[in-house]
């Protein structure tokens, strides 16, 4: 097995090996909550602080997973390269600044976004674990990228209302579904491990086709939260967008092709986010 050089750049490394590009799964949705709950113009400094606790807690989160599995990754071909990224020191050294900025910049917020904090953390740190005894496990990725749309709600508006809490329903059952094509790619490596995986446990045929129902699910709850949230046609228009991009994935990973799922795990869903916030913007702005 060949594996790749870790670039020099220290924070190339650092990026690539928390997956920063990934962070546009979940940000969008944190914006849509946001964008609905300061219907259309949240103030810059409260915008500012969601941004930079987002990137803070995700940080905090792939630090922690990859802390977790540092033994588990070396022994994958497929992730075998990450521990080359950053000297594990290092990587438990930012993973404390990142924890401790999370916290503070969450305080800066109001009162129940600093006393929610830890709770967040614990549960974005949580799912690192949970592999190790649980085949729900996708589920758990699910709620952690849940708690970006249910964060911003709170930090607009102290509370927690029932739109955030049904996009954040549907963020569960789009992560799980989506991280149930990805894990695909790991099967037999998980089963020779002993891990928890859904894939595992139903095998490839039996997770393409509870990630199809899970989709649906998480489409459903889009419209659902376009009802709760009173948007109006622009953001339905964008809908049937979301659902072809969603189609797309699943006929892609209907190959069982590494190259293929790879692409149609990032584009599609990179897509759907995207889309998301944007059709909730423009229907708020206009």
């Amino acid at each position: 097995m060949q594996i790749d050089p870790a670039p020099p750049n220290v924070i190339t490394r650092f990026l690539r090996l928390i997956r920063f590009s990934h962070t546009i799964f979940a940000l969008p949705f944190a914006l849509g909550a946001l964008l609905v709950a300061a219907n259309g113009h949240p103030s810059l400094r409260t915008l500012a602080l969601i941004l930079l606790c987002m990137v803070l807690a995700r940080s905090a989160a792939m630090l922690f997973n990859r802390l977790s599995d540092w033994s588990i990754d070396q022994k994958n071909p497929r992730t075998a390269a990450r521990h080359l990224l950053l000297a594990k020191p290092i990587a438990w050294m930012l993973l404390a600044i990142s924890s401790g900025a999370f916290v503070v910049a969450s305080a800066a917020i109001n009162r129940l976004t600093a006393l929610l904090a830890p709770v967040a953390l614990a549960i974005i740190f949580f799912y690192s674990l949970t592999k190790r005894f649980t085949n729900a496990t996708h589920f758990f990725l699910g709620l952690a990228l849940a708690v970006a749309p249910a964060g911003a709600w709170i930090a607009q508006t102290s509370r927690l209302d029932l739109p955030p809490l049904v996009l954040g329903a549907g963020v569960i059952c789009w992560v799980a579904g989506f991280d149930l094509i990805y894990a695909t790619q790991d099967t037999d490596f998980d089963r020779r491990e002993g891990l928890h995986s859904l894939v595992v446990r139903l095998g490839i045929t039996g997770s393409l086709r509870l990630a199809q129902w899970l989709h649906f699910l998480m489409f459903a709850a889009l419209i659902t939260f376009g009802l709760t949230a009173k948007l109006g046609i622009i953001y339905y228009s964008a809908m049937p967008f979301i659902a072809g991009a969603l189609v797309y994935e699943h006929r892609s990973a209907r190959k069982l092709d590494l190259a293929a799922i790879n692409r149609a795990f990032f584009q599609s869903n990179a897509f759907v986010s995207a889309l998301f916030v944007a059709a909730v913007a423009v229907d708020r702005w206009f």
